[in-house]
């Protein structure tokens, strides 16, 4: 068999296989797909340092062109059909588990040398070897995995409509990294001469047009319907992919309303600084809306606390219906919430608040005698307050407005607005 073909083989019957357990990833979860993607890092590294192969452009290995470089292409596949929460979970297994074996054999050495056996004798040199290209080449995959999914988001914008060309270029540039960075601690660990530098990168071209047309052919056979996800700002990906957001999260998950199921207000008091303090290193707006159920106590008196609590639960199930997945609800008082909007302006906070009133008003009208209304202030960091305090004294002083003005709607600039909010304060 010639090299080529035994190349395009094992490309072919990698991805079949890594394809069809990603495919099946509903049915069986993603666990079998996660194991078979880690668990061959071992032999990638061994044959990238041991087994070449001669082909008329250079010395190359199977090992780095196929192994690797399909992994790498799996990733990108995970990533394009799922979501950066999701992919970095094989990205840090990856990363821990090939650092938890380098631990363990590196360990074992120093016990000193193994008893020998009658017609084996183990070859520490090599063993040490490949300690070492493991922890280079895991941390190169780490870092590989980390640009490829920003680099392919950041050519959305230059190569909207085109999946598959993104992605090529995508994995022709993060390989061309790759071959030269783990080229060097190679040669380095290995002596590998000069020649496999060069063949190496020709052959991992073959293989960023060989696996992005097979990435196209598996997307238009079995997941053509299914939409990509939405473009996001590359640092909001970046955090996700880095877990920078997981400790807002977390205090997300443990900080409930138990009547209404929003966030509560100590949960607020900290989410907010956070995200505050991310909008100004980024530069970016944070948008704040303050609403207030009407008349609320009216409806305590005639209908009863029940039906009241139902109405809160509603108007927050409504909310939910029209924010952003990003965005945060909180229970900031009895019958008054605050929703917390990164990266959103001014304006669109405005038509996103408005949105919140029509929906509450239409559905609860339908469900209640007293067909319930909200108001709604909206400010916006920086432009009207430079921090949480002043933000939501301003939003307040909105929200004071429109009830002033007859209820039921959505105030975001008036004369005087600090001074209103620090006098209903």
């Amino acid at each position: 068999m010639s090299g080529i073909t035994l190349l395009l083989a094992q490309a072919l019957i990698y991805f079949g296989v890594m394809a069809a357990l990603f495919r099946l990833r509903h049915v069986m979860g993603l666990g079998a797909f996660l194991c078979a993607l880690g668990v061959m890092h071992f032999l990638e590294t061994y044959l990238a340092a041991v087994f070449f192969i001669e082909l008329p452009f250079g010395l190359l290995s199977p090992g780095s062109t196929v192994l690797f470089s399909g992994k790498l292409a799996i990733i990108l596949l995970f990533y394009i059909r799922e979501d950066a929460e999701t992919v970095r979970q094989p990205i840090y297994g990856l990363l821990i588990g090939n650092f938890l074996m380098v631990a363990l054999v590196a360990t074992l050495r120093l016990y000193g040398d193994p008893v020998s056996l009658p017609g084996y004798n183990p070859d520490l040199v090599l063993i040490d070897q490949m300690g070492a290209l493991m922890v280079w080449g895991t941390t190169l995959l780490f870092i590989d995995s980390i640009a490829m999914i920003l680099l392919y988001e950041k050519l959305r914008r230059l190569l909207p409509e085109s999946i598959i060309l993104r992605a090529c270029l995508t994995l022709a540039l993060i390989l061309t990294f790759d071959q030269v960075f783990f080229f060097i601690g190679l040669h380095m660990v290995t002596g590998t001469p000069m020649g496999a530098l060069f063949g190496g990168w020709v052959a991992k071209m073959g293989a960023a047009v060989t696996y992005s047309l097979l990435m196209a052919l598996y997307l238009s056979l079995f997941e053509r319907s299914v939409a990509e996800i939405a473009p996001q700002p590359l640092s909001d990906i970046f955090h996700k992919l880095t877990y920078r957001h997981k400790y807002e999260e977390l205090l997300g998950k443990t900080g409930h309303d138990a009547l209404t199921g929003a966030l509560t207000r100590e949960r607020f008091e900290t989410l907010a600084r956070v995200t505050l303090a991310r909008g100004a290193a980024a530069r970016r707006p944070v948008s704040l809306a303050i609403l207030d159920v009407d008349h609320f106590k009216s409806i305590n008196d005639r209908y009863g606390h029940i039906a009241g609590d139902e109405v809160l639960r509603r108007v927050v199930d409504c909310l939910r219906m029209e924010v952003r997945a990003e965005d945060h609800i909180f229970r900031y008082g009895g019958e008054e919430f605050v929703v917390l909007c990164e990266n959103m302006p001014h304006e669109t906070a405005l038509a996103a608040a408005e949105r919140m009133r029509v929906s509450v008003h239409g559905t609860l009208a339908n469900e209640f005698a007293a067909a319930p209304t909200i108001s709604i202030g909206v400010a916006t960091f920086p432009d009207d307050a430079g921090d949480i305090r002043s933000l939501v004294a301003h939003a307040d002083a909105h929200l004071y407005e429109a009830k002033r003005l007859g209820r039921d709607r959505v105030v975001g600039n008036i004369p005087g607005a600090e001074a209103a909010g620090a006098e209903r304060g």
